[in-house]
Formats: C-alpha cells, sequence, structure tokens
C-alpha cells in the first residue's frame, strides 16, 4: 500500500493530510490559536472525589475542571488495596479483576500528576490519565511502572526477541518502556540515545513541578504537524510533501538526528498554486463537510453527527443491479462498508456510530458485512468495538474519541440556527409574532409600533399575509409598520414603539421572568 503525507501550512491554520493508494483516509487541523492538549502531562490539584461517578474532578489550569475516571488510575500510589485488587498480565502490567468499583486513596488538594487523552469538547473538561506516557521516536518511557511492551506491528520474532533484550539492558525498574513500530532494525546506539533523552525529559518534569505550585504545566506535546512525523512517519511512508520552508526545514533536522535514512522521504513543495489544489485534496475536504457520500455504484451515503451519536444511512440511489434484490444489496453494503470505515478515519467520527444498512434477509450476508468492516476497520487507529448487524438490520459500533472531529476543526455553529441545520418557518414566525402583539397588548398601552423584520420576511408578510396581518391588527387595536431590517436574522424580529423609538422586544420576557 502506497501511503503519503501532505503538510500545508497558511495563515489560518496547519493542515496535514494522509493519503493510502492516493485516496485521503485523515486529516488534522491545528489553529494558531487553539491550545491542543491531548499527549500534555499537568502537575494538578485535586478538587473533587465522586465514588459515586467512579470519577475524580481535577484542577490543570484550564477554565473547565479535568476529568478522571478511577479506570484511569493506574499509580498503586492512588489506590486502595492495589494488592487485593490486581493481577499481573503476562506483559507486566497490572489490570483489575474486578472493575465495576474501584477503591481510590485521593483527597481532595491532593497534588498528582496527570496526562491528557482527550481533548475539551462542548463544554466538557479533558479527560485525564494517571498513567503518564512520554513518547519519543523509538521508544514510549512511562513511569511508575515495570514492564517492556513491543509493537503488534513487529512481527518477526526474533527482532522483538532483540529488541526487548536490549531494552531490558538499560531500561531501570521503576519505568516501563513500550518500543515503536520504527524501532524495528534500529542499533543499541539509537535505543540508547531515545531512551537517555526520554529520562532526562523526566527528571526535567519532575523538577518543573518542585519548583511550581499545581496547577501547572509540565510537559507540552508537540505540535501537530511535529507530532504526525514522529508517530506515523514508518517505513512504509513513501514521501511527506510540505510547502512551508521553516516547518521543512525543522523537520529535516528532526529527522537528521532521529532516523537519517528517512530524510530523503521529505519532500518540499515549491509551486505558486496551493498544493492541496494541486493533489485535489481540497475538493476531498469540501466533500466532507457535506452530509451526502456519492459511491461508485450510484449509491450514496447519509451521515448525520447528532450530540449523541453518528448516523450513518446507506441508500441505493441510482444504483441500477442486475441481479436479484438479495445480491444488490450485498453489492451495495459491501461498498458502503468500506467507505464508512474511510470516512470515519476522515472525518473522525467518534463515540457511538449507528449505519442502517439495507435489508438483507440471509445471515450469511450480514455476517459478510460485519467482517468486512472489521476487516477494514483494521487501518484505523482509534480503537474501536463493531458489533453485529440486529434483528433491525442496524450495525452499532463505538469508536474511540481524540480530538474535535473535522467538521468541528473546520467549521463554526451557523447563529441563526445554532446548530440545527433549519429555522422557525416563516408561519411559525407569525404566530410568534401574533403571541408577542397579545402579551405585549395586554400590560402596554402603545397603539403604534414598528416591526423590524429580515428582508425575506419582511416580504412574505406584506406580499402573501396582507390579510393576516390587518386582521392582527385589528384584533389588537394597534398599528404595524413593518421595515425590512437584514441584521435581523431569519428566526428573529424586533419591535420599536414609534411613541418613543424604543426596542421593547424584550420587555415581555423580562415581565415574565419577574413573575417567575
Amino acid at each position: 500500500m502506497k501511503k503519503e503525507i501532505y503538510i500545508n501550512e497558511s495563515l489560518g491554520e496547519t493542515r496535514i493530510a494522509i493519503q493510502e493508494d492516493d485516496q485521503l483516509v485523515e486529516v488534522y487541523v491545528e489553529k494558531p490559536d487553539h491550545q491542543r492538549m491531548v499527549g500534555n502531562i499537568y502537575f494538578g490539584k485535586v478538587e473533587n472525589v465522586i465514588p459515586g461517578m467512579q470519577a475524580a474532578f481535577v484542577d490543570v489550569g484550564y477554565e473547565i475542571n479535568a476529568f478522571l475516571p478511577f479506570s484511569e488510575i493506574e499509580n498503586s500510589d492512588y489506590l486502595a488495596q492495589a494488592d487485593d485488587d490486581y493481577s499481573n498480565s503476562r506483559s507486566g502490567k497490572r489490570h483489575r479483576k474486578n472493575s465495576d468499583r474501584i477503591e481510590v486513596d485521593l483527597q481532595t488538594g491532593q497534588d498528582i500528576f496527570v496526562q491528557v487523552i482527550k481533548e475539551p469538547f462542548a463544554g466538557k473538561g479533558p479527560r485525564v490519565t494517571t498513567e503518564i506516557a512520554l513518547p519519543g521516536r523509538l521508544l514510549v518511557l512511562v513511569p511508575n511502572a515495570n514492564y517492556i511492551g513491543i509493537s503488534k506491528k513487529i512481527w518477526d520474532k526474533y527482532e522483538r526477541r532483540r529488541l526487548k533484550k536490549i531494552v531490558s539492558s538499560m531500561k531501570d525498574k521503576d519505568f516501563g518502556i513500550i518500543v515503536r513500530t520504527v524501532a524495528e532494525g534500529k542499533s543499541d546506539e539509537f535505543l540508547k540515545n531515545d531512551y537517555d533523552a526520554l529520562i532526562t525529559n523526566w527528571n526535567s518534569l519532575v523538577q518543573t513541578a518542585d519548583r511550581n505550585h499545581a496547577p501547572t504545566l509540565v510537559y507540552e506535546d508537540m505540535a501537530t504537524a511535529s507530532s504526525v512525523v514522529r508517530d506515523l512517519f514508518t517505513p512504509d511512508i513513501g514521501k511527506i510533501v510540505i510547502d512551508s520552508r521553516k516547518l521543512y526545514r525543522r523537520l529535516k533536522k528532526y529527522l537528521e538526528d532521529i532516523s537519517p535514512n528517512l530524510g530523503s522521504r521529505l519532500d518540499r513543495y515549491k509551486s505558486k498554486i496551493p498544493m492541496f489544489e494541486t493533489m485535489g485534496i481540497e475538493a476531498e475536504i469540501d466533500k466532507v463537510m457535506r452530509p451526502k457520500v456519492w459511491l461508485k455504484s450510484g449509491a450514496y451515503l447519509i451521515i448525520e453527527k447528532t450530540e449523541a451519536m453518528v448516523v450513518v444511512d446507506v441508500n441505493s440511489g441510482r444504483f441500477i443491479g442486475k441481479k436479484k434484490h438479495e445480491e444488490n444489496s450485498l453489492k451495495i453494503n459491501l461498498e458502503a462498508t468500506r467507505e464508512v470505515a474511510r470516512q470515519l478515519r476522515l472525518r473522525d467520527l467518534s463515540g457511538l456510530i449507528v449505519i442502517d444498512f439495507i435489508d438483507m434477509r440471509e445471515e450469511s450476508n450480514k455476517r459478510k458485512i460485519y467482517y468486512e468492516l472489521r476487516k477494514e476497520l483494521r487501518k484505523d487507529r482509534a480503537k474501536v468495538a463493531v458489533s453485529p448487524i440486529s434483528e433491525f438490520g442496524l450495525l452499532e459500533m463505538t469508536r474511540q474519541r481524540i480530538r474535535l472531529s473535522l467538521l468541528d476543526s473546520m467549521s463554526d455553529e451557523c447563529p441563526t440556527c445554532h446548530g440545527s441545520g433549519r429555522i422557525l418557518s416563516k408561519d411559525a414566525m407569525l404566530t410568534r409574532i401574533d403571541h408577542w402583539i397579545r402579551r405585549y397588548r395586554s400590560s402596554h398601552h402603545d397603539l403604534r409600533l414598528t416591526l423590524h423584520l429580515h428582508p425575506e420576511l419582511g416580504e412574505y408578510l406584506r406580499e402573501q399575509k396582507k390579510r393576516v396581518l390587518r386582521g392582527l391588527m385589528w384584533q389588537n387595536l394597534v398599528h404595524i409598520k413593518i421595515k425590512d431590517d437584514a441584521s435581523v436574522p431569519m428566526d428573529e424580529f424586533r419591535f420599536i414603539s414609534v411613541k418613543n423609538g424604543e426596542d421593547v422586544t424584550g420587555k415581555i420576557g423580562l415581565e415574565k421572568d419577574n413573575l417567575d
């Protein structure tokens, strides 16, 4: 499989696009004014411990306290009855025998090291863990642990044995080590240099915490572009193309220090035509912002993201099959399955995901769809869990959330519809105006009002609802003059008293609040 990474830096943001076999599969967006938190380590202070929620809240200096589930507390210093509640796995990591209820030894006001594993989102603070992991180019250092983990992508058993032997000879018993995929084939010297650099970083981190009062940031992870290179630039990546001279130089120096043999795969894009437009990536990103995704067969997906879940609907669209209904449905569903897996990665959708496939009767065909989706999701670096298709023809799955979805990263909530995608109809607005006037006239004696409306709604009232408007004025014994005002949103209105020029729209709401 051909893999390539393209990094575009502009005034507003830095974007990283990853392609597999010339098909866009992942996009990362980094904004200069957005503080990226995943990977950051904080010396925080425990604000609340809530056993009923099986969680604690930690002040890390962010506007909202970080959320620490008890299930993310791996350090035995923070656990009650650690010896009884844990068992050792073959990898050396400790696992809970019974995770239904975890007893912790945390106190309000206690200082604690935590690392962010999920960005804050939708009014929720960042999610954190006490299992600190310092990533290097070849190794990951895990303080307060004592195990060696080897990347599952290193298949050769002799290479795994060699790496484990090298790491065992250098590591301290108070640290765990995870050997990354890119370490395959690296010499003792390279591994030792990476380990020493990680130990230096950890000691510096501890010293920073000792010199400062909690909460304080003690370790800041790399910027997105650099972290993508560190985490994804494995030998199977064909090339990385960058259109920023400054970023190109920085990453080139980084690769020269860590993996000189990969430096030749780093290219700088020099054309004046935007790189993402030349590569067709810009057009693909534009499609991602839309809910409809067309498939080659003529079928299409509808992808809707809500607060509670992501819903994917598979539709036959323009597909005209020449076989029986069951076979046609299977063909569309298999094609949709591969595209759904790509779209989940590309849009970075997470949480509960429900996929409504075209109905199939045969259980064997439903199993084919289930196993095909599982196979495609192996390419995804996020953790996923998939259940078989239910009796209602729905497949449920979950996908790990680490950062904001691409839609949230590249768009803002509409100030008119507030994210719903819809606004009140013109007739519904007329009903609201009617109710407002009745309430206002019951307690005020103004006989002349000016109604400020969006021009489109104003024209609708003047041209199509003349009689309704006239009846409204007669019923309430008030004269209303309509004035077009482009500054008024489509689903709002504004009443001005002709007598004194005062905006009286909010008076009804204020009086109601006072009564309450």
